[in-house]
């Protein structure tokens, strides 16, 4: 039996040399009709690739959309789905705004608080890792 079910995870992929120049990701709309959006991208013809991206379809043609990017080379890993602020704790110091370059986190200017635009974070954690405080954290999948 066929599943429908729909399934979307945020992974990190990183490319060897050899891998970089070739379509991964035209083959993973076409040969298991996957979509992907493109979060963040370093990729270079002559040297390693590295990519964020939410990667959606049916569960089972995710599972061999996968499987193939394995075969050809290309480490996996789960990236969090999301990144969370505990209100009770954050002191609104504002370090949190120079790592986030997708503008989730902003001074308000007319009240001085941060404000978190969770729809805009690619939960790429770098406020996790800065934040004095310990107040952002990172909600991972725990579904695999």
């Amino acid at each position: 039996m066929h599943t429908t079910e729909e399934y979307s995870r945020i992974i990190a992929l990183h490319f060897s040399p050899e891998v970089v120049r070739k379509p991964m990701m035209y083959n993973l709309a076409k040969k298991f009709d996957l979509t992907f959006n493109i979060l963040k991208a370093r990729i270079s013809p002559r040297e390693e690739g590295h990519m964020i991206l939410e990667l959606s379809g049916n569960r089972e043609d995710f599972k061999k959309g996968i499987s193939y990017l394995q075969k050809h080379g290309i480490s996996i890993q789960d990236v969090a789905q999301s990144i969370t602020r505990d209100e009770s704790i954050c002191t609104h110091c504002g370090l949190c705004t120079a790592l986030c370059f997708n503008k989730a986190l902003s001074l308000d200017p007319e009240t001085r608080v941060i404000v978190f635009h969770d729809s805009r974070c690619t939960a790429c954690s770098n406020c996790t890792r800065i934040c004095p405080v310990g107040a952002m954290h990172v909600e991972t999948n725990g579904d695999s």
